[in-house]
């Protein structure tokens, strides 16, 4: 959850940590702050609320050091405030540690030192693991680097944990488990941070840390080693990113940015991948394991969040095309519920950032049984995609909006050719209707954009509805996961109450709420359930509420119902939710610019869920 960044080398570091932070900030915007060692003392400053803020108190600082550490939060252990803001000193104030993850057993570890004489400033488990460390350190008169692996053995919980000392000022220590740490190579430097995005300007080299994995770092050198103090070759990756896909560019905030990109996402997730001429679709990672994915017996989709909803997806279409049996769990429900996997079972972990904490866990329990693990993930090199066995990359490049959008449609690309794939492999359905699926991606990209062009007609909606304090998203079908998705786009941006229901559930509930001011959308585009679809927006009609459509071109059925209707291109109706989510994406984000939000950085959400 939150975003840490670190940099030793031959320049200031405060340029470097504030530009991280920044790049991080979708990860946690409760509360930053920066550390630096500066003549024999760490100096820290923080400050709760955004990074600006403590920018400004920086600003008015002098910088000489040239080893410092950075922190945005996302509050777990402590409310937001300055004094739970990170980093944090030990008592000696000798030591100062930046954390992401969560100690699961500090509050024994915090009462054990309270009665050795440790005071502590704040609420957090943080404070509690540096001052664990300085006291195996004190009593056993041992090494930092000793006194780090001792203390490491005995915690529980997930932690990626950047330390200082004043005692070692040319290093950075650093540690994790199940939260991401990426190391970038430069020129007698080093930069550390949660994700590549802040490395990237200065280095395409990086080093992705692993779990149980401590990195003694220098200017001039980085040692890995395990918890064993067994020294590790470190393994050099060259990341695949560029700049200009980290910035806001023209635009005024990331998540219309990130909107219009979709035409191209969608296409490079499918390029490459389309055979047309042979009625084919090329994925190595499925061909790799062609026999077990042939023989499966039944395929589980874990997921969390949007990426949840197109696992939703997913099912309808794996299940309709392939007649293979598919179970869509709550990755933070799955490991809990003793699931029944045998080996022979598919598991697909659908994750954007990669690192999800509940998914890697799930997905470590699963592995255990027995299971094959294929993942859909949106980032090379992370922890997910480490773990896997096979799996599809979606493509969709960096996403810094905390609501997802293009990932989303990257993730549902990717499940269509999975499943035309793993259709071909069990020959359940005829290659004609897989070239009938083909056709109509081909030009999926171009009919994205021709929505995009659009979007002023949506914004015309937004004013019509911001106002409203709930809102009903109604599908059916292989729309049904379009209505999770769109309300739950709309809660996250305009904090608006909003709910996803299957249209025909309606009447077992949500329609006590109908009435002239409530704002109902309904996703209809054309499929086998449109008659019925059309039977539930005439009981919402009967009751006055107000009726949005999302119908394909030349329904001109839609208007006999309200004015309220945005027409998207006609396709295959395993594509239609692809196309039905961008209007939903565009009518959450005018609905948010009207009331003023900050919609690329929602209250109390981060991007990257990295605590359970």
């Amino acid at each position: 959850m939150c975003g840490i960044v670190g940099y030793i080398g031959t320049d200031l570091a405060f340029p470097f940590v504030l530009k991280g932070l920044k790049r991080l900030e979708y990860r946690g915007y409760d509360s930053s702050g920066m550390a630096f060692l500066n003549k024999n003392q760490i100096d820290i400053t923080k400050s709760v609320g955004k990074i600006s803020q403590l920018e400004d108190l920086m600003l008015s600082k002098t910088h000489t050091s040239k080893i410092g550490i950075g922190h945005t939060r996302w509050a777990t252990h402590g409310e937001p405030s300055d004094r739970n803001a990170h980093p944090f000193y030990s008592n000696s104030k000798k030591l100062a540690i930046i954390h992401n993850g969560i100690i699961e057993n500090y509050a024994i570890i915090k009462k054990e030192l309270q009665n050795k004489g440790f005071q502590f400033e704040s609420d957090t488990d943080t404070e509690v693991l540096i001052n664990f460390i300085e006291n195996i350190q004190q009593e056993n008169q041992v090494s930092l680097e000793k006194s780090l692996r001792i203390a490491l053995q005995k915690i529980r919980g997930a932690y990626c944990i950047l330390i200082i000392s004043v005692d070692h000022p040319d290093t950075i220590f650093a540690a994790r488990k199940g939260s991401p740490l990426v190391i970038g190579i430069g020129n007698n430097t080093h930069y550390i941070a949660s994700d590549a995005s802040p490395i990237v300007e200065f280095t395409k080299e990086v080093i992705y840390v692993n779990d149980y994995q401590i990195a003694i770092i220098k200017s001039d050198e980085l040692i890995l080693k395990n918890l064993g103090n067994e020294t590790i070759t470190p393994q050099i990756t060259k990341l695949d990113l560029e700049i200009t896909s980290i910035d806001k560019g023209i635009y005024d905030d990331f998540m219309l940015k990130e909107i219009e990109e979709q035409p191209f996402t969608v296409f490079d997730c499918l390029r490459g991948r389309l055979d047309f001429k042979n009625c084919n679709i090329k994925l190595s990672g499925v061909e790799e394991f062609e026999q077990q994915f042939k023989q499966t017996q039944k395929i589980t989709i874990i997921a969390c969040g949007t990426s949840w909803h197109a696992g939703i997806y997913g099912k309808y279409i794996i299940e309709t095309f392939c007649r293979i049996p598919v179970e869509v769990d709550y990755a933070s429900e799955y490991r809990y519920r003793n699931p029944i996997i045998k080996k022979g079972d598919i598991l697909i972990p659908i994750s954007q950032s990669g690192e999800t904490a509940d998914t890697l866990t799930a997905i470590e329990a699963a592995k255990k049984d027995g299971a094959l693990i294929f993942g859909i993930i949106n980032v090379a090199g992370s922890s997910i995609a480490r773990i896997c066995h096979a799996g599809i990359y979606t493509h969709s490049g960096v996403e810094i909006g905390v609501a997802s959008t293009k990932a989303y449609t990257g993730q549902l690309t990717a499940l269509v050719l999975f499943t035309l794939k793993l259709a071909l492999i069990k020959e359940s359905i005829s290659k004609q209707q897989i070239l009938e699926v083909i056709d109509h991606l081909q030009i999926l990209p171009t009919q994205i954009q021709k929505i995009i062009d659009q979007k002023d007609q949506l914004k015309s909606m937004a004013e019509k509805i911001y106002a409203a304090p709930n809102m009903l998203y109604l599908g059916r079908g292989f729309n049904f996961p379009t209505a999770l998705e769109g309300a739950l786009k709309m809660k996250e941006v305009t904090y608006i109450h909003a709910e996803g229901y299957p249209a025909a559930e309606m009447k077992h509930g949500p329609i006590a709420l109908v009435n002239e001011n409530l704002p109902v959308v309904f996703i209809a585009p054309k499929d086998n359930y449109l008659e019925k679809l059309y039977s539930n927006i005439q009981e919402i009609n009967a009751r006055k509420g107000k009726i949005i459509i999302i119908a394909n071109e030349q329904d001109t059925n839609a208007l006999q119902y309200t004015n309220e209707v945005f027409y998207i291109p006609n396709s295959h109706e395993i594509l239609n939710p692809i196309l039905s989510i961008i209007p939903l994406q565009l009518l959450s984000y005018f609905v948010g610019k009207l009331k003023h939000l900050d919609v690329d950085k929602p209250r109390n959400l981060a991007k990257s869920v990295t605590v359970e």
